[in-house]
């Protein structure tokens, strides 16, 4: 679906009564007395959250870089809408193959289903997404679900995710792991579009202009919405902000939290009441 962008702040989350927030950084989510040096310096996380109210929503952000670079960072277009945000670093290559880089994002969103109650979060209400690469290991927790099953947990259980122009094919720096050119498309098990599925959380799947984008993003991402269709899906989405290249953050948060909006006043079933 094209978006005009003069549209995006028309529907954005309605304004949150005044609440006071507190951050606590660098928090590890590995443990363990065979960590090396290297997972106790990047497998740490920080948490945003509300401190004056309970059962709140939490936002997983992993940020972008390729799986070569970046840092963890609160957006603060998302900040003091009455949810918390979990910004989490994980390990980079060349340093580690990117199977490391998906474990470890997998390792941070298993610490948050399995903690959050403790700050006062609802662990119903975890929400996964980020930026490049960060959208691409989001979505690949949402559609391999062996990758939370090693942590024990289970993928269905996140309430949504929100990729933003991340890779749906096999990620490029994969494809320099075995020596394979960034401009050749590959899909294999390490890309979402391997693992279409019915059973998956609802997606929102959000890139820029389809002649500005990084190469065929926009592309790829409405190939995977189209799968995932054919699959049996039934709450994916996908959204193309007009005159927006690759960095899309910004225009991208208040759809971010419309899509959360709407996930969370859905009817449930009465089995989940």
């Amino acid at each position: 679906m094209r978006l005009l962008i003069s549209l995006l702040y028309l529907i954005a989350a309605p304004a949150i009564a005044e609440t006071n927030y507190e951050t606590s950084s660098d928090i590890p989510y590995r443990a363990g007395d065979d960590l090396t040096a290297y997972q106790k310096e990047r497998c740490r996380l920080d948490l945003y959250r509300p401190i004056s109210s309970k059962g709140f929503a939490t936002i997983v952000w992993f940020h972008g870089g390729g799986l070569t670079s970046g840092k963890k960072n609160i957006p603060k277009g998302l900040q003091e809408k009455g949810h918390a945000i979990v910004a989490v670093n994980y390990r980079l290559s060349p340093k580690v193959p990117v199977t490391a880089c998906l474990d470890d994002s997998a390792a941070a969103v298993a610490w948050v289903f399995k903690n959050i109650k403790s700050y006062g979060g609802d662990p119903r209400k975890i929400f996964i997404s980020g930026h490049s690469a960060g959208g691409y290991l989001a979505s690949m927790l949402g559609v391999d679900h062996n990758l939370l099953k090693v942590h024990g947990i289970d993928a269905m259980k996140i309430a949504g995710l929100i990729p933003y122009s991340g890779h749906t094919i096999t990620h490029f720096t994969v494809r320099k792991e075995r020596g394979i050119d960034a401009k050749k498309p590959i899909i294999d098990k390490m890309a979402p579009l391997f693992h279409v599925r019915a059973d998956a959380p609802p997606f929102l799947l959000i890139t820029g202009d389809r002649e500005m984008e990084l190469l065929g993003r926009y592309e790829e991402n409405a190939y995977f919405y189209r799968m995932m269709k054919v699959a049996g899906h039934q709450d994916i989405r996908i959204l193309e902000l007009d005159g927006y290249g690759h960095q899309i953050p910004d225009p991208a948060h208040p759809l971010l939290l419309r899509f959360m909006k709407q996930i969370l006043q859905a009817p449930k079933p009465p089995a989940q009441r």
